[in-house]
C-alpha cells in the first residue's frame, strides 16, 4: 500500500495471522477484523470502477467481472506481485506447511492491508494505489470475455484515469503497393506506445496493445486528478 509496517503499527497487525498471534506469550491482535474491512472496501472500489468504465455492460456481466477481479486467486496474484508472502507473520505450523504461498492467506492479508491503509491514510490514498492495479487486470478480463479490442480498451482506461482520449499519430513508408504504417499513441503529449502494420488500423491496434502492456509504467501525475474530478 506504499506505507511502512513498523512493529506495533496497524500495518504490522494487517500482516499478522491468527496462528502467529496465538503463539505469542502476551495477547496479540491479528488481521481478521482488518480483513473484514478491506474486503468491503475492495468490493465497493472495484464495483465503482467497472460500473463507470463499462456503462454498456449488463448487471450480470458487471457481477461476473467484479467476481473475477476480487476472487481469492486474483487477490493472491496481486499479493505475490507485491511480495507479501515474505512479510506475513504466521505461526510455526502455518509457515511449515507453506502458508507464505497459500492463496487464501495471501488474499486475506491483501484485504487486511487495504483495511489498514483505509484507516491510516483514508479512501483517496487507497484508491490512488489500487485503481491502477485493478484497472490493468480489468482490461485483461474484459477483453477476454467481452470482445474488446486493444484500441477500445485503451481508450476506456485512459478516459477513466486521465479524463482525456488517446491521440494516434500515423506515419507511412514504402511504395504504394507495399506501404507500412507506424502509429504512436499519446496521452496529453506523452508517448504511451507505438506499433506498426500493413494498415493504419492494424498499426493503431498494435500501438494500443503495447500501451496496455506498459500500464505499470504510466505516469501517475494527472491520473489522480482525473479520478478525483
Amino acid at each position: 500500500m506504499g506505507v511502512p509496517a513498523p512493529p506495533g503499527s496497524i500495518y504490522a497487525q494487517a500482516l499478522t495471522h491468527r496462528s502467529y498471534a496465538f503463539e505469542q506469550p502476551e495477547p496479540s491482535e491479528h488481521n481478521e477484523r482488518l480483513e473484514f474491512l478491506g474486503d468491503a472496501i475492495l468490493g465497493a472500489l472495484v464495483t465503482d470502477l467497472i460500473y463507470r468504465t463499462y456503462p454498456e455492460l449488463s448487471e450480470g456481466h458487471l457481477a461476473r467481472l467484479r467476481a473475477s477481479l476480487v476472487s481469492t486467486q486474483a487477490l493472491a496474484s496481486l499479493a505475490r506481485r507485491l511480495g507479501l508472502g515474505n512479510h506475513m507473520l504466521l505461526g510455526r505450523g502455518e509457515r511449515a506447511s507453506g502458508g507464505c504461498d497459500k492463496s487464501s492467506l495471501l488474499a486475506d492479508t491483501f484485504e487486511a492491508l487495504v483495511g489498514a491503509a483505509h484507516i491510516d491514510r483514508g479512501s483517496e490514498h487507497v484508491a490512488a494505489v489500487l485503481v491502477p492495479l485493478f484497472t490493468a487486470r480489468m482490461v485483461e478480463v474484459a477483453a477476454e470475455g467481452g470482445g474488446h479490442d486493444s484500441k477500445t480498451a485503451l481508450q476506456e482506461v485512459v478516459v477513466r484515469l486521465y479524463g482525456t482520449r488517446p491521440l494516434y499519430r500515423i506515419a507511412s513508408s514504402g511504395p504504394d503497393h507495399a506501404k507500412r504504417f507506424t502509429a504512436d499513441v499519446f496521452v496529453e503529449d506523452r508517448s504511451f506506445g507505438s506499433g506498426s502494420g500493413h494498415s493504419k488500423k492494424e498499426a493503431e491496434q498494435n500501438a494500443a496493445c503495447q500501451a496496455l502492456g506498459r500500464m505499470a509504467e504510466w505516469p501517475v501525475e494527472g491520473a489522480s486528478d482525473a479520478r478525483a474530478s
